[in-house]
């Protein structure tokens, strides 16, 4: 396990798939602008570049004209409009990416108070298989994980035991 603490358990358990799919020589593009994640890889010893905060569901050049050795993407494909464009324009042979997972108990994600932050797609993780096959990638390693609320109630007790997150490795298809 990683053994570094992070305030948030997914930080934690991404930073340890990423030490164990990365090494510190490849040079990671991250989708999204710079964030806490990025910030933690850095911090960690890896090269990361992002995007600059284009609309991504239009504009992937960014994707097709830097240089990189990894694409990560976490917590942004349930954004999206359309995940396969994105996908099919990543220039390297490898992929971690991770994605909450759509819970039959609750419904998708909406900000109430900004406009941008809501969830598209919020995917069962076959879907979420399903689109990486056909981008053109193979599923290498996988990992699905709770998120807990500190909240009282039948929703959080859900939350301690159904998979929110799911984590995936994937190298292109010779």
């Amino acid at each position: 396990m990683y053994e570094h603490t992070y305030p948030e358990k997914r930080f934690q358990l991404t930073m340890a798939f990423v030490q164990k799919h990365v090494s510190k020589e490849e040079v990671i593009f991250d989708l999204g602008v710079p964030n806490p994640l990025s910030k933690i890889m850095e911090k960690e010893g890896y090269h990361v570049l992002n995007t600059s905060g284009e609309d991504l569901d239009l504009n992937q050049d960014a994707l097709k004209s830097t240089t990189y050795d990894v694409f990560t993407a976490f917590e942004i494909f349930e954004h999206l409009l359309n995940p396969l464009t994105v996908l099919q324009a990543v220039q390297s042979d490898k992929v971690l990416l991770s994605i909450p997972l759509k819970l039959w108990f609750s419904p998708a994600y909406k900000s109430k108070t900004d406009p941008w932050d809501r969830h598209y797609h919020e995917f069962e993780d076959w879907q979420f298989d399903w689109l990486l096959e056909k981008a053109g990638f193979e599923i290498k390693d996988r990992l699905q994980f709770t998120h807990p609320v500190k909240k009282i109630g039948f929703r959080p007790l859900l939350r301690l035991i159904t998979p929110r997150y799911y984590l995936v490795y994937a190298e292109r298809k010779s």
